[in-house]
């Protein structure tokens, strides 16, 4: 085993300490995080490549939809009034499917955060994501923790210039890039590439980049942590998604206290010495400026990292690791009985050891178990049902659909011959990007027939009309039914639509009115 000599103590400062809390109003104190390495680093690059390789090519996959459809594979048409995903297309009235979806969100988040804590924060927020993004590009180029706090409080050289505002630049140039990405969710992407470059796309366009950048770069490179902190609500609603089984990153002070940097020269004084050697490793690394040993704090985005660096030193130590780890405050708590004597001495480490070093039988372990309990279950119930729903009603939807609006003034008109006409507004919507003919009906109504108003069609009680690929095919229509088959000042009849092709049907119940002298 190591002393702990060989392992090297930063001179890291919680900027949001626990136990030293800032005015609000306090200007802002600079973090430098250190690069961490190990598994949970690892992981968050794994994860920041993914969601960046979502975000900015997306828009450029294809989806073969036909001659008559857009093929981006994701496009909010809001020209056309559609949202297309790959061979899913929604139309304004179905808008339900976007509302399902942002619930199943809400809900998923409230799971994820029950079960793993804030992992939503730590691994997958834009926010988190494009900070590690532009702490990459300052490490790049300013050099690691030390170099940048040197090169922060030292004066305005040619080179420091250089290298502030050659950060900036590239910061910048990743804003517009990201605004550039959001706008080609909306507009076919290879050909509003070239209209921005020429200066011809839509002035919408360039005010979205310029807004979009504006924000990434504040948020990402000047803001940072305080975005967390100040601005997000999700810290404060976070605390009643958890409870005793929920893993949040935690201290394990049951195994770490006391503290010391001479852990050695204690233990031969007979006085007890945690694993913790007041490294400040973990303090250093912490993109959000705190001190984990402090316990559970607002500004934690559980990212992990401590464990990464504390890891680092206990392997250097030749001691377990874990002193900082992912835990429930089930576990804590009884660790924390266990090296207490059940409350009674302060953390004494050797009631948690045998006599060999090790833990003892009684300390507990996180697994996985633990975390699938009922209201994980709920949770996953929940979800999973709303996501059924939303996908039954998916394969079930009518692409082909009827919708008729009653002429309001006049309701109807006496023709010469005595008969009743009624004018109505037929909508079919053909939903599908391929053209149809749709055989429009009329069923009930006796003696009653149909006419197209500005087509040749002969009236009837039914008709056969040509309907565009994905578009919505208005008809002024008017039925009229002779005086002597009235039956009363409102009767009820259907128009029925079909595409014989495809044996697809759908129907609306109208009303065709009278006046009472006519019965």
């Amino acid at each position: 085993m190591l002393d702990q000599t060989h392992v090297e103590r930063l001179e890291a400062e919680a900027v949001n300490s626990a136990k030293t809390r800032q005015p609000l109003y306090a200007a802002r104190r600079k973090i430098f995080p250190k690069r961490a390495s190990g598994s949970f680093r690892r992981f968050k690059w794994l994860v920041m490549a993914i969601t960046l390789g979502i975000y900015y090519l997306t828009p450029w996959l294809r989806w073969d939809r036909g001659p008559f459809a857009p093929d981006q594979a994701v496009l909010l048409d809001l020209a056309n009034r559609r949202f297309y995903f790959f061979f899913i297309e929604i139309w304004p009235q179905e808008f339900y499917y976007v509302a399902g979806l942002l619930v199943m969100a809400g809900v998923g988040l409230f799971l994820i955060t029950s079960a793993v804590g804030r992992a939503w924060c730590g691994y997958t927020c834009p926010q988190t994501v494009w900070v590690d993004l532009f702490l990459v590009v300052e490490r790049a180029i300013e050099g690691d923790r030390n170099a940048r706090i040197k090169l922060d409080a030292g004066p305005w050289t040619a080179r420091k210039l250089v290298l502030r505002v050659s950060k900036h630049a590239i910061w910048l140039v990743i804003g517009a890039a990201t605004g550039g990405a959001w706008i080609f969710y909306f507009a076919d992407a290879p050909t509003l590439v070239g209209e921005l470059f020429t200066g011809t796309a839509a002035p919408v366009a360039y005010i979205t980049v310029a807004v979009l950048t504006a924000t990434t770069y504040t948020f990402g490179g000047l803001m940072r942590e305080q975005v967390c902190t100040y601005m997000c609500p999700w810290p404060r609603i976070q605390a009643a998604m958890l409870d005793e089984n929920s893993l949040t990153v935690t201290y394990n002070d049951w195994r770490g206290e006391p503290r010391s940097r001479h852990a050695k020269k204690v233990l031969a004084a007979g006085l007890p010495a945690g694993d913790c050697v007041d490294c400040n490793a973990c303090v250093a690394v912490c993109p959000m400026g705190i001190d984990i040993r402090d316990g559970q704090q607002l500004e934690c985005i559980t990212c992990a990292l401590c464990i990464d660096a504390c890891d680092g030193v206990m392997d250097k130590l030749g001691k377990e690791r874990g002193l900082i780890s992912y835990a429930t405050l089930s576990d804590y708590n009884a660790n924390m009985m266990l090296a207490t004597a059940g409350g009674s001495c302060p953390v004494t480490p050797s009631l948690v050891r045998t006599v060999d070093g090790k833990f003892s039988d009684k300390v507990a372990h996180f697994h996985i178990g633990k975390i699938f309990r009922p209201r994980t279950y709920v949770y996953m119930a929940v979800w999973s049902l709303i996501g059924l729903g939303l996908l039954y009603s998916l394969l079930t939807r009518d692409r082909l659909e009827v919708n008729v609006l009653h002429d309001r003034n006049p309701q109807f008109v006496t023709l010469h011959d005595g008969s009743i006409r009624n004018g109505y507004t037929v909508k079919l919507l053909n939903m599908i990007p391929e053209p149809r003919t749709i055989v429009v009906t009329m069923q009930g109504l006796q003696g009653g027939e149909m006419s197209v108003v500005g087509d040749d069609i002969p009236a009837g009680r039914s008709f056969a009309i040509p309907v565009e690929p994905d578009r919505l095919k208005m008809l002024k229509v008017f039925v009229r039914q002779p005086a002597d088959q009235i039956h009363g000042t409102a009767q009820t009849f259907t128009f029925r639509v079909e595409d014989r092709a495809s044996f697809e049907a759908d129907e609306y119940t109208a009303t065709f009115n009278a006046p009472e002298t006519a019965r």
